[in-house]
């Protein structure tokens, strides 16, 4: 089963990065994980500060915004998505993540299924 981890640092640096962890913690993960053959897609984001927030209103008026410069200084850092066979799993893998450390969060969740082909990329549209 598929499961999302999302990564989120609880503080970061003057160079945006999370503190609590080395080039090194992250190098040694994904190497742990993509060994374990559960790695199906992941993601560094890049630097908030290049962050569009884009809404549209129920008039179908849209606006667009630099940011989200939201009141918290925690921040979605990247994602993963791996295949393994249950939550259980996917738990122990997003408490070996470095972003879980000092602060920091992963939340997992599951990738939807809808039936459709797995290598089709089409979102049900």
């Amino acid at each position: 089963m598929k499961y999302m981890l999302l990564i989120h640092s609880g503080a970061v640096d003057e160079q945006g990065g999370a503190p609590q962890c080395t080039v090194e913690d992250w190098m040694a993960y994904d190497k742990d994980v993509r060994d374990a053959g559960i790695l199906v897609s992941g993601e560094s984001l890049a630097d908030l500060v290049t962050a569009t927030t884009v809404r549209v209103s129920p008039t179908g008026e849209r606006t667009v915004t630099d940011g989200p410069f939201a009141e918290t200084r925690e921040l979605l850092g990247g994602f993963l998505v791996i295949d393994v066979p249950d939550l259980d799993a996917a738990l122990d893998w997003a408490a070996r993540c470095p972003g879980a450390r000092d602060g920091g969060s992963v939340v997992v969740r599951p990738v939807a299924d809808f039936g459709a082909p797995e290598d089709s990329g089409d979102f049900g549209g």
